[in-house]
């Protein structure tokens, strides 16, 4: 076996290098990986660095978290997983024993060694790579391996929307049509929410919104999306916003489009101040964030297998791993026309 994994050079460059094969720990099972999908954090990393630089400037930075492929070994304590298994992993390692892990909220832990950031900056984008048993995941048969690499950001939206607390009757914004914001779309509709707008300024991604079950669409760099929140609900605002485009501008028409008693759930990364007016929402206006997920993997295979769920559809640009470097320039050039990439790694 040969291994190569994908290492950010400088902000704009990847290039592939040799690397060892890893052996996996006495909890661990050894993946060769398959496919991996292009998250907005990666194309972060790849523009202007990752999110939080290491602070030593030698540090070998991988890229990749969205990943699925085969077992091919295990380590000596490993019961569940046997080599041929088809799996994905949940990137994120916690270190179980702080107040958050112990809560179950282990998506909070502050030592949370997540794939491709600190402190390891250990990417997906490579033949090989070990994963402690108990975050890794079987693949029912019925699912491809694609699907199974978008098992990780479809849990981002169940997790948010089960933080919501959407249910049948719900009136549901979104704001921001990105991977994110369509998944998010989709677990509002797992849970029984039928009235639901979305805005974007992006004409493909509201088409694709259309198609994912959006009732209504909003393209916000044409129309006031504020008043057609409005006007979708009847003269209503929407119980939840979702925000999910991370921007300052869908904040603020968050703000705006929350009904009393409502919620804002932000799960876009918003840089900088984004100033609040209280007053505008002092009716109960619960305004609350959302990072990652927790505890909630296993159901979004079940409803991508069971077919409730499509994650497939949202792929519009498929590269193969020699491809890389051309994957991340696109990812940044062409955002007009991606809605979600993915990689191939090769067989070797």
């Amino acid at each position: 076996m040969k291994n190569t994994e994908v290492i950010l050079v400088v902000p704009g460059t990847t290039k592939i290098t040799d690397a060892p094969v890893p052996v996996p720990k006495a909890d661990e099972v050894l993946i060769r990986v398959e496919y991996v999908g292009i998250c907005g954090s990666d194309v972060h990393s790849f523009e202007s660095g990752p999110f939080i630089p290491p602070s030593d400037p030698d540090q070998k930075i991988g890229l990749g978290h969205e990943c699925a492929g085969t077992v091919v070994s295990v380590g000596t304590d490993v019961t569940r997983f046997k080599p041929g298994d088809r799996v994905c992993i949940e990137p994120g390692v916690p270190c179980g024993t702080c107040r958050y892990c112990r809560e179950g909220r282990y998506n909070l832990c502050p030592h949370v060694d997540f794939m491709a950031t600190q402190p390891n900056y250990r990417g997906a984008l490579t033949n090989y790579l070990c994963h402690p048993e108990s975050f890794t995941y079987h693949l029912p048969e019925s699912m491809s391996m694609m699907e199974g690499a978008l098992v990780e950001p479809a849990a981002v939206g169940i997790h948010a929307a089960m933080l919501a607390g959407v249910k049948p009757g719900t009136r549901v914004a979104i704001l921001g049509a990105g991977c994110i914001g369509l998944m998010t779309l989709q677990a509002c509709r797992q849970m029984g929410a039928s009235d639901i707008l979305v805005s974007d300024i992006l004409s493909k991604r509201l088409e694709m919104a259309k198609e994912l079950g959006a009732a209504v669409v909003v393209n916000g760099a044409e129309e006031d999306a504020v008043a057609a929140c409005k006007n979708a609900f009847s003269g209503e605002k929407a119980d939840i916003v979702f925000e999910t485009a991370g921007s300052p501008i869908t904040a603020k028409q968050a703000l705006a489009m929350v009904a009393r008693g409502g919620k804002i759930l932000v799960v876009g990364t918003i840089p900088g101040e984004t100033p609040v007016n209280f007053l505008s929402i002092n009716r109960e206006v619960t305004i609350q964030t959302s990072f990652r997920y927790a505890n909630c993997f296993s159901a979004t295979i079940d409803a991508i297998a069971s077919g409730r769920f499509d994650v497939k559809t949202m792929v519009t640009h498929e590269y193969s791993y020699e491809d890389s470097q051309r994957a991340f320039e696109e990812s940044v050039n062409r955002k007009r026309e991606i809605i979600k990439g993915v990689i191939k790694i090769s067989e070797n």
